[in-house]
C-alpha cells in the first residue's frame, strides 16, 4: 500500500501535537494527526481537567461544613455524593473534549483514530479503532506520546487489583479506606481530596519526605497539614507485598515490617512513557534507560525529520510545559525552512502548582537546588497568616519562602503553600524573568486585600535572614 504524504504527521494529540497540527493546518499546510483513544489528550482526559474539578468539589464541600465559621446557618453534616461527583466531572470532561474535536475539524487537519506503528522512516500504518488500515508519511513527524501511571515491581501487585490515577477518576462506590502509595503531586493531591470527601487516608511514601524535589521545611509544612487534616503519613517505607483478600480489602507488607491494611489501595508512584508497540527503535529513535525519547534542545530526535515533545520526550510532566514545547516546534519547524532563527528548551522557567488545600505554587530554584549549584543565597520566609488576606477568607495555614542571590538581589525561586498560592506563583515568576531586585517586588504597589500582597511582606526585614 503506497503511504499517504503529508507536510506533518503528528502521532499523539496531547497539547503540544494537537496545538501545532491544528495551527498549521490552519495555515493551509497538509496535516494528519493520530491519537489512539484520548481525544484532547490526558489532560483533558484522565489528569488535569477532571482532578482539579474533582478537588474544586472538596474544596466548595468543606468550605460548607465551615459555613458557621463565616456567618452561615443552615448547612450542617453537608455530603459528597459520589454520583453528583462524578456527573459533575464527566459533564466537565464530555465538554472539553466535543470543543477539542470541533476544533480539530474546523481547523482542516486529517484527524485519525487509530493505532499506529511506524513501518518505514517517518510513516506509520494505522489500525482504525472503527475498522481498517490506512498507511501516512510525513515530511515531518512528531511524536507526542505522552505517559500513563507506572505500575512497580510489588510482590502481588499484578493480581491486587490495583487502583491508579486513572481508574480512580471511575470509582462508582467510596471506600472507607484507602493506601496511597507515593507521596508525590499525584499521590498529595489525592490523598487531600480522598480524605475531604471522608475516606480515611494512609499515605506510604520510600523517600523521607513528601514531595521530595521540595525544600525539607516546605514538605515538613505540607505534611503537618495533612496530619492534622487527619491523614496518616508513613515516610522512609516502602512497599514490599501487595495482597487483596477475599472481602476486597488490601493488605500491604512494608519494608520496616508492618502492615497497613484498607478496603483499598491507589499506586501512585510515577508515571512511563508510552513508547513501547510503535517500533520507534525500528526507525532510528533512540530512547533512554526509562524509555522517553531522547531529544536535543530543540526537540529532535536521532531521526532525521523526526521530532518529539511533551511527557515522552522528557519535557517537564505539565501541560504548560508542553504547550511551550509546540512553540518551540512550530519556531524550529520554520527555521528549517529559512524563516528566522531556532529557538531552544534549554533554560527555561517553568512554574508548577500542587493542589493540595492549601496549594502549593513553586517557581525556578528551592534553597537546596540553589546552594547545590554554588550560589550564595539569602532566605525571606513567612507564616502565611501574616497576609491579611488569608485571614478575611479563613486560611491560615501554609508558610512561603524565596530564595534571593546574595550577590545580584534577584529572586532565585519559590515555594508559595497557601490560598491562591498556583494564581501568585505568576506574579513571582514575572519578576524571575524580568530579573527584578527583590526590592523591587518588596516595594511595588499591590492592591489590598490580596494574596498576592503577601509579596510585599515577604520581602522585608521581618521575614528575611540577614
Amino acid at each position: 500500500m503506497s503511504p499517504e504524504d503529508v507536510d506533518l504527521l503528528v502521532v499523539g494529540g496531547g497539547k503540544a501535537g494537537k496545538t501545532l497540527a491544528m495551527d498549521l493546518a490552519r495555515a493551509g499546510r497538509n496535516v494528519a494527526m493520530i491519537e489512539r483513544s484520548m481525544i484532547g489528550g490526558t489532560c483533558i482526559n484522565v489528569a488535569c481537567i477532571p482532578t482539579k474539578t474533582l478537588i474544586n468539589s472538596g474544596r466548595v464541600l468543606e468550605t460548607i461544613r465551615r459555613a458557621a465559621e463565616f456567618g452561615i446557618s443552615g448547612a450542617e453534616d453537608p455530603l459528597m455524593e459520589l454520583k453528583l461527583l462524578r456527573h459533575r466531572k464527566e459533564d466537565v470532561v464530555e465538554t472539553m473534549v466535543k470543543g477539542q474535536l470541533s476544533s480539530f475539524i474546523g481547523s482542516g487537519m486529517d484527524f485519525v483514530l487509530g493505532e499506529a506503528k511506524f513501518v518505514a522512516p517517518r510513516t506509520v500504518e494505522v489500525t482504525l479503532n472503527d475498522g481498517g488500515v490506512r498507511t501516512l508519511r510525513g515530511t515531518d513527524v512528531v511524536l507526542n506520546l505522552g505517559t500513563e501511571p507506572l505500575l512497580p515491581t510489588i510482590e502481588g501487585l499484578p493480581e491486587s487489583k490495583v487502583q491508579t490515577s486513572n481508574t480512580l477518576l471511575k470509582l462508582e462506590s467510596l471506600p472507607e479506606s484507602i493506601i496511597i502509595l507515593g507521596g508525590g503531586y499525584v499521590g498529595c493531591e489525592f490523598a487531600d481530596l480522598l480524605n475531604t470527601i471522608g475516606v480515611k487516608v494512609t499515605v506510604v511514601q520510600g523517600g523521607g519526605q513528601l514531595l521530595p524535589r521540595e525544600d525539607p521545611d516546605v514538605a515538613a509544612a505540607i505534611e503537618q497539614n495533612f496530619t492534622d487534616a487527619g491523614i496518616t503519613v508513613r515516610l522512609g517505607t516502602r512497599a514490599q507485598r501487595i495482597s487483596r483478600a477475599a472481602n476486597g480489602t488490601v493488605t500491604v507488607t512494608l519494608s520496616s515490617g508492618d502492615t497497613v491494611t484498607a478496603d483499598d489501595i491507589l499506586v501512585a508512584v510515577g508515571r512511563k512513557p508510552m513508547t513501547d508497540g510503535i517500533n520507534l527503535e525500528g526507525i532510528g529513535v533512540e530512547l533512554d534507560h526509562h524509555g522517553f525519547i531522547r531529544v536535543d534542545d530543540q526537540l529532535h530526535t536521532t531521526a532525521e525529520g523526526v521530532w518529539a515533545a511533551g511527557d515522552a520526550a522528557g519535557t517537564p510532566q505539565f501541560t504548560h510545559a508542553s504547550y511551550d514545547d509546540y512553540r518551540v516546534l512550530k519556531t524550529n519547524l520554520a527555521a528549517r525552512k529559512g524563516a528566522g532563527k531556532p529557538r531552544s528548551t534549554s533554560g527555561r522557567l517553568i512554574p508548577y502548582s500542587v493542589f493540595t488545600t492549601p496549594e502549593l505554587g513553586r517557581v525556578g530554584l528551592s534553597e537546596r537546588h540553589a546552594r547545590d549549584a554554588g550560589y550564595k543565597v539569602r532566605i525571606a520566609k513567612m507564616p502565611v497568616s501574616a497576609i491579611p488576606r488569608a485571614r478575611t477568607v479563613g486560611h491560615l495555614e501554609g508558610i512561603w519562602k524565596a530564595v534571593i542571590d546574595r550577590e545580584t538581589n534577584r529572586i532565585l525561586g519559590a515555594a508559595l503553600l497557601g490560598p491562591e498560592a498556583s494564581e501568585v506563583i505568576a506574579a513571582v515568576q514575572m519578576a524571575i524573568l524580568a530579573g527584578l531586585d527583590y526590592a523591587a517586588v518588596r516595594d511595588a504597589v499591590i492592591t489590598h486585600p490580596t494574596m498576592a500582597e503577601g509579596l510585599n511582606l515577604l520581602f522585608t526585614p521581618a521575614f528575611l535572614e540577614d
